[in-house]
């Protein structure tokens, strides 16, 4: 029972400062208003939770309760639904992945005005994690990213939590998983005229960060500037240094790498960003953290070294030294307010971003 109370009392709080968030007065809204922002928080909390435990029966072998996954991917979609009244329009798509395989679930945010066809840049959002989907953490960025002009899409790419077994099964770490990504581009392009097709990029974290380089050195055309933030760069190094029964397990549970990586060189030296660097042709954003715990330096600074060695006039990259966070420095929001903690680190990073993406995509064709 205290366990219980103490919950709700945590919530009671967060959806106190959801009200800031969802620009709502404590004191005039509605009871209804009051029932949904107390609800927003219990599932801010639990959405978190969700991920990570996905994450831990992937690596155990096991398999997540995926009727429990489909009632919190409806409850974060109406989290993403509520954050986004009056700052921007957002829709739930669904589009066939290039590969003719399966449908891709995306969120798509849209500037609250309608824009002259062709006007606006647009960016592809990439999650983080393995068995991830689109965090609560980053509403305050997505904001952000529509009130500066863009158009985004966030593809919950195979492999993610929430959308039942056939979907998670379909994981294909550094392959398929790519294709679902980049065909958000047709997308734009197709179903949305405000969207400048000549001014699409594309940022990832992480896992997300590994889709976003594959995706650019496969697909050079496609996309005019690229960032990936603390990205998977090396996976002969993660299977050394992390144990290859153990990552295996995780990332390939259905075996479509055909095996470990001394058995099957060709294919993880493929799907290793790594490897590529010379394949980049358009403008690339990267940054690291020294302290970063799950993608060490060591994995990270050799595709920081190779970008600056062979594609500097390309590559602008920041090594971070021990900000707060580490692998999430950029990312730290409080769940009591879903607001950034800004620290100097995460400033500066975000800060760069943008000016990254305003310096390239900001020209309109």
């Amino acid at each position: 029972m205290a366990t219980r109370w103490a919950g709700a009392r945590a919530a009671a709080t967060l959806a106190a400062s959801l009200f800031t968030i969802l620009g709502l007065d404590l004191e005039t809204t509605p009871a209804s208003s009051r029932t949904v922002a107390f609800e927003m928080a219990q599932s801010s909390e639990r959405s978190q939770i969700s991920g990570q435990r996905a994450q831990s029966d992937a690596a155990d072998g096991g398999a997540p309760d995926f009727d429990r996954a489909l009632r919190q991917q409806a409850e974060t979609d109406r989290i993403w639904r509520e954050a986004s009244q009056g700052f921007m329009r957002m829709e739930k798509v669904v589009y066939r992945s290039r590969l003719g395989d399966l449908d891709i679930p995306a969120f798509v945010f849209q500037p609250l005005h309608a824009a002259a066809p062709r006007t606006l840049p647009a960016i592809v959002w990439v999650h983080e994690n393995v068995r991830g989907h689109l965090y609560e953490h980053f509403i305050p960025y997505v904001r952000d990213a529509v009130a500066r002009g863009y158009v985004v899409i966030a593809p919950e790419y195979r492999g993610s939590i929430g959308y039942g077994k056939t979907f998670y099964d379909a994981i294909d770490y550094g392959g398929a998983e790519v294709d679902d990504v980049v065909t958000a581009v047709h997308v734009l392009r197709t179903r949305y005229s405000g969207v400048d097709p000549a001014r699409v990029g594309i940022v990832g974290w992480s896992h997300g960060g590994l889709i976003a380089l594959l995706a650019v050195f496969r697909n050079p055309t496609s996309f005019k500037a690229a960032a990936a933030i603390v990205p998977v760069t090396n996976l002969f190094q993660r299977f050394a240094w992390k144990g290859e029964e153990q990552l295996r397990a995780e990332i390939d549970p259905q075996n479509r790498l055909g095996g470990l990586p001394a058995e099957r060189r060709a294919i993880y030296h493929d799907r290793s960003p790594l490897f590529h660097i010379d394949a980049l042709q358009i403008p690339l954003l990267v940054h690291v953290a020294e302290n970063d715990e799950d993608v060490s330096i060591d994995e990270a600074r050799p595709l920081v070294d190779g970008l600056r060695a062979r594609k500097p006039a390309l590559s602008d990259t920041k090594v971070y030294e021990h900000p707060p966070g580490g692998h999430a420095f950029d990312r730290r929001v409080d769940l009591r307010t879903l607001r950034p903690e800004n620290t100097a680190e995460q400033v500066d990073s975000w800060n760069r971003l943008w000016r990254f993406f305003e310096g390239h995509l900001a020209v309109q064709h």
